[in-house]
């Protein structure tokens, strides 16, 4: 019996002691911070701002194809008038896709600017019209 009790002894030794584990404090509700501005700081005084500058490259007039200028005519303009000239016709004439607004259902003579295609999208329009612009 001694013996018996000494291993019971010696067990209870190499065991350490487990700790509880330690709690974690329970979160409260975050108080509602009454809302108060500060006054805002004064900035260093800036130049006013200038208007961006448009590019270069779209603003050179450019001559359109005949294709091109059966749809817009035929002087010469910057790559931005053309491009609001041929939505002016898209709309004027209703070619837009009812279904899927960015293409757009080509007539006759748009036919002739997209390379044959029926349908179009809006971005690829732009590039199909750059092939007709000198």
């Amino acid at each position: 019996m001694a013996t018996a009790k000494k291993a019971a002894k010696k067990s209870a030794a190499k065991k350490p002691a487990k700790k509880p584990a330690a709690k974690k404090p329970a979160k409260k509700p975050a108080a509602k911070k009454a809302a108060v501005k500060k006054p805002a700081a004064k900035k260093a005084a800036k130049k006013p701002a200038s208007k961006r500058k448009p590019n270069a490259a779209f603003m050179k007039a450019m001559t359109p194809s005949a294709s091109l200028a059966a749809v817009i005519g035929s002087a010469p303009m910057p790559r931005t008038e053309v491009t609001k000239k041929i939505w002016d016709y898209i709309k004027k004439n209703k070619l837009q896709d009812s279904i899927n607004r960015r293409l757009i259902n080509a007539d006759e003579k748009l036919r002739a600017v997209f390379g044959g295609k029926g349908k179009v999208s809006m971005f690829e329009m732009t590039k199909l019209v750059s092939n007709h612009l000198k």
